[in-house]
């Protein structure tokens, strides 16, 4: 199996697995490949990086902690688009700084608001009417785009 980044005409990125390069040239010469963001037909491999075994020092991984040879064992590794680099970078901040109040969100909202609870930053989940309710009272709030997720499921 082989991933190939991939892109298209409108410069959407996105991640190809192939069995082989060749079927990789099979499958766009026959037209089989399309965008997943736009459906464009129009897609090409992009440059990838090399898979380097390195520890963030720059030394070589020790052998013992190496993919050990002939086990089909992978490692996962990826290659950061900078924009995906300051995005992943402002969700860690985000979550690291507001505290989850989970389905409470518009209720704590409006507590802190009318200054029945400490003022501090929050997240959590809100319905569309509720968020509607919440801007008609002059309470600004913002859509994430990510999910609530758990400060203990980071990595």
């Amino acid at each position: 199996m082989i991933v190939f980044n991939l892109g298209c005409d409108a410069e959407h990125r996105f991640e190809g697995w192939f069995n082989s390069a060749d079927d990789f040239d099979a499958q766009s010469s026959r037209g089989l490949l399309s965008c997943p963001v736009c459906g464009s037909g129009k897609v090409q491999k992009l440059l990838s990086a090399p898979r380097l075994n390195l520890l963030s020092s720059g030394a070589p991984v020790p052998e013992s902690d190496a993919t050990p040879a002939g086990s089909g064992a992978t490692r996962q590794v990826a290659v950061i688009d900078p924009r995906q680099r300051a995005l992943a970078e402002l969700i860690s901040r985000v979550i690291a700084e507001t505290e989850d109040v989970g389905t409470g969100f518009a209720e704590e909202a409006r507590r802190i608001h009318y200054r029945e609870a400490p003022e501090r930053a929050i997240r959590g989940v809100a319905s569309e009417s509720e968020a509607v309710a919440l801007a008609e009272e002059g309470i600004e709030v913002a859509r994430l785009p990510f999910g609530v997720i758990d400060k203990s499921q980071l990595n």
